[in-house]
């Protein structure tokens, strides 16, 4: 997740422009030609697939430090690099700034701490197709038009089908982790957005993640103690972290200066399929007949509702003399 890569985005443009935010991302691009988008596409399909390789690390991380302990190392060495890099300036910001960027920390941290718990139980495909289903569901309601109920009806579809009718192919706990972590997401997207017209630059996704890596800190330490410190466990930790987070949202952030954002968000609703590629190459994760065309269907929702999105927003957008 990260999550999204993974999970699960950062600020200006990417705080409000979330990764795997079909609808916000649609106010923060930039219009850019054919000739010049080949280089930010392929921007943004190496962001993805270092978000979705970085969770599927995790994933083997996880038996040495469990799925606790890899959140708070992601969120921790991701923190710490943010801050350095971003060395956001902290006085000077009202009550209700800080206010915004702790909720959002704090649906960082569920966000991720919900879909490493998923992964630990069900494959990263699946897991992350469920998990896209909060951001869709957002787009879905906020968009308020009839056609989308046609998207959210083909996305349920694809629930049901990789549910296999109830879920009995799927552990239910992982299954319900991975929907909880989408609602998280959705929450991570809503807050991301405030907190991006609250803070300049990339400093409220730097402090965010400051306090995310302290609401888990806890937590990791119960459950892994002192293997967090582990010189091994942290090199990987390390890597998660830049993959799932840092060189990503990079990545995003450059690919959003030259590409049109509408085309940026039809990429992210590709995420799901990108992970389940992940899960096979890197964790042995092969998908039946039926899991695979439900991960295609809810791609095609994820998209159908981006292409509806920007098509109202086009409507609407006053002509140009």
């Amino acid at each position: 997740m990260s999550t999204p890569s993974a999970d699960p985005g950062t600020p200006s443009p990417a705080v409000a422009a979330p990764v795997g935010d079909p609808a916000a991302v649609l106010d923060s691009g930039q219009g850019g030609g054919r000739r010049g988008s080949l280089g930010p596409v392929g921007l943004v399909l190496a962001g993805g697939l270092s978000v979705q390789f970085g969770a599927a690390l995790a994933v083997t991380l996880m038996p040495r430090a469990g799925a606790l302990g890899v959140v708070t190392l992601r969120l921790a060495v991701a923190a710490v690099v943010m801050l350095l890099v971003c060395r956001p300036r902290l006085r000077g910001h009202s009550r209700a700034d800080w206010g915004t960027v702790v909720v959002f920390g704090a649906a960082m941290a569920g966000m991720n701490g919900l879909f490493y718990q998923a992964v630990d139980r069900i494959p990263l495909g699946p897991a992350v197709t469920l998990e896209v289903i909060g951001p869709l569901a957002l787009s879905v309601l906020a968009s308020r038009r009839a056609v989308n109920l046609v998207w959210a009806g083909l996305a349920l579809a694809g629930v049901f089908l990789l549910g296999g009718g109830g879920f009995d192919g799927l552990d239910p706990a992982g299954a319900a982790f991975a929907l909880a972590a989408g609602a998280m997401w959705a929450a991570y997207i809503v807050f991301s957005a405030r907190t991006g017209r609250r803070f300049p630059q990339a400093d409220g996704l730097a402090l965010a993640m400051g306090v995310g890596a302290l609401l888990f800190l806890p937590l990791g330490i119960v459950e892994s103690g002192a293997e967090l410190i582990d010189p091994v466990t942290l090199g990987l930790g390390a890597g998660v972290a830049l993959l799932s987070s840092v060189l990503p949202y990079t990545l995003e952030l450059l690919a959003l200066r030259r590409l049109p954002a509408p085309t940026f968000a039809v990429l992210m609703s590709l995420e799901p399929a990108i992970a389940a590629g992940a899960g096979f190459l890197v964790l042995d994760q092969a998908l039946s007949a039926a899991q695979s065309a439900a991960i295609a269907l809810v791609v095609a929702a994820s998209i159908g509702a981006v292409r509806t999105q920007v098509g109202r927003r086009k409507r609407r957008a006053p002509a140009v003399s």
